[in-house]
């Protein structure tokens, strides 16, 4: 809101009538120092392994490896690369005032076709001198990765503009599953799936296996791209996750799909369902 160049306003001018410190306009947030950058590395690696560590569990599991740190500290950062636990028994907490949440639709449910059932989370992505987030939409069946964004904050937007994408591209699923996470719970989110006519799906808290597929592939994406760079700027990690989501797509083999990459069995079962409809091909 603050216009450095104002012609008429000084900078001190202008932050008295918006009534916030001038420091606070020349405040650059420091990021996470290189300790808490390995840390969460760390973190991250061993999330994959063993998803029901919590806070405390974590906090041992680096103590044993040799790292001084207390749960305050490992709390901080696995609520920063967003990372909830399997819970081994009911949670009780409540969503987020003012957001409603959703049964979990698929309890049950044969999914047996393309756009049936989509499904979408997100991933923390280490840098060498940073982090992101990833937000990927799948379609449950196929297993295609049908879009997917890069962020450097967890707000909706990112997310809803995946979702935009994926339903512009591919036409609205059937049922959108996710988490309960404030991303999925979110107006924006909810409100472009209604309007879409899309029934909205959401796990159970702390159920890990409810999202069982699009875990898998952060798992397969991590193993196999993530962990083998340190990548500098955010213009290196998106290109080189989109040649990644690229090979998967396209040239990966899936175990589930008799080893068919996703995105030829996405098409071949797709005009075998809409025979008579016009499907656009999209990568």
């Amino acid at each position: 809101m603050i216009e450095p160049d104002h012609p008429d306003l000084s900078i001190g001018q202008q932050c008295k009538l918006l009534s916030i410190a001038r420091s606070s306009y020349y405040y650059e947030p420091k990021g996470e120092t290189e300790q808490n950058l390995g840390l969460m590395r760390q973190i991250d690696e061993q999330f994959l392994e063993t998803p029901f560590f919590g806070v405390r569990q974590m906090t041992w599991h680096l103590r044993n490896d040799g790292h001084l740190v207390n749960e305050k500290r490992i709390r901080r950062l696995m609520r920063l690369m967003g990372l909830m636990p399997i819970y081994q028994k009911p949670n009780t907490s409540r969503p987020t005032k003012g957001h409603k949440t959703y049964p979990y639709l698929l309890r049950g449910l044969r999914v047996e076709r393309p756009n049936q059932v989509w499904c979408s989370d997100i991933t923390y992505l280490p840098m060498r001198r940073g982090f992101l987030y990833l937000v990927a939409i799948m379609d449950w069946h196929t297993r295609k990765v049908l879009s997917w964004r890069i962020s450097n904050t967890l707000e909706a937007d990112f997310c809803v503009e995946a979702l935009t994408e994926a339903i512009h591209k591919f036409g609205p699923p059937e049922i959108m599953n996710t988490d309960q996470g404030s991303q999925f719970t979110s107006f924006a989110w909810t409100d472009r799936l209604r309007r879409s006519g899309v029934r909205i799906s959401m796990d159970g808290k702390g159920r890990f296996l409810d999202n069982i597929f699009i875990e898998r592939l952060w798992r397969t994406l991590k193993y196999e791209c993530v962990y083998l760079h340190a990548w500098e700027t955010g213009s290196e990690t998106k290109a080189a996750i989109r040649k990644w989501m690229t090979f998967y797509n396209h040239q990966r083999p899936h175990s589930a799909l008799g080893g068919q990459p996703p995105a030829l069995v996405y098409w071949q079962r797709n005009d075998i369902n809409q025979p008579d409809q016009q499907v656009q091909r999209v990568a």
